[in-house]
C-alpha cells in the first residue's frame, strides 16, 4: 500500500494539486500564488483529480466544487473517493460559488476549508499554509454555512457559560472572528489591534478552552452557535 508523502519541512513550499476545469483560471492561480506554495499537479475533472491526488499525495488540494466527470458529484465526489487519504491530504475548496448547498456538500465530504475566487493571491497562499498545518479556513461570510455543515442539533447547542467565562471580553471577540475564518491580520484590522496581540489572544483562547487548533475552535464555536 503506498505511503503518504511526508509533510513539507517548516518554511518549505507546500506542494499542492490544483483542480479546476478552466485552464485559464488554473494559470491565473499559479501566477497569483507566492513562494509558500508549489503547484505540483493539475486536473480538470473528477476522475483526473482522483488520479492526480492518488499519484502525488499532496498535503493540500485546491479544489473547485463544480467539476465534470465522475458520477456528477463534483468536488465533494473527489473528496469522498479520496477519503482514505484524509489527514495526510487536506482539501481546500476554491470556488466562485458561495451557495449554501455547495459549502455544506464539500465540508460534509471532508474539506478543511472553503474560500471564494474573490480571494487575493497572498491570502490564498496563506490559506493553503494554514490548511496544511491543520487549521480550518473559511471566507468570513460563509461562517453560517459552516455551522449548517457541522449539523449541530438542539442537544449540542447549550452554551456552557463557565467555558465562556474563562475568556475576557476581548478574547471572546477574537475567538468569534477566528472561528469564522478571519486571518490574523483581518482580526487585527477589525479590532484595531496588532497582529501580535491577536496571536497572543488566540494562544490564550486555545489554552483556556483546551483546544489545539483553529479547526477545533471553529467546531467548538459552531456547536454552541457562537459564530
Amino acid at each position: 500500500m503506498p505511503q503518504p508523502e511526508p509533510s513539507p519541512l517548516p518554511g518549505a513550499p507546500v506542494p499542492v494539486v490544483l483542480v479546476d476545469d478552466h485552464h485559464m483560471f488554473r494559470a491565473g492561480v499559479r501566477a497569483s500564488l507566492d513562494g509558500r506554495v508549489d503547484v505540483v499537479g493539475e486536473a480538470d475533472s473528477v476522475d483526473g483529480a482522483v488520479e492526480a491526488i492518488r499519484a502525488l499525495r499532496p498535503p493540500v488540494v485546491l479544489l473547485d466544487v463544480h467539476l465534470p466527470g465522475g458520477n456528477g458529484g463534483g468536488g465533494a465526489e473527489v473528496i469522498t473517493r479520496c477519503s482514505d487519504l484524509l489527514g495526510a491530504t487536506r482539501f481546500l475548496a476554491l470556488s466562485v460559488s458561495d451557495a449554501a448547498e455547495d459549502v455544506v456538500a464539500v465540508i460534509r465530504a471532508g474539506a478543511r476549508g472553503y474560500v471564494t475566487k474573490a480571494i487575493s493571491g497572498p491570502d490564498l497562499s496563506g490559506a493553503v499554509v494554514q490548511v496544511a498545518s491543520g487549521d480550518a479556513v473559511f471566507s468570513p461570510r460563509l461562517a453560517g454555512f459552516v455551522l449548517d455543515a457541522f449539523g449541530t442539533g438542539q442537544a449540542d447547542v447549550a452554551v456552557a457559560d463557565d467555558e465562556l467565562d474563562r475568556l475576557s471580553a476581548r478574547e471572546q471577540e477574537v475567538m468569534r472572528l477566528i472561528a469564522r475564518g478571519y486571518a490574523y491580520r483581518e482580526v487585527a484590522a477589525e479590532l484595531f489591534i496588532s497582529v501580535k496581540t491577536v496571536e497572543t489572544h488566540v494562544s490564550s483562547v486555545l489554552r483556556k478552552l483546551q483546544l489545539s487548533s483553529r479547526h477545533e475552535l471553529t467546531r467548538w464555536a459552531a456547536a454552541r452557535r457562537l459564530l
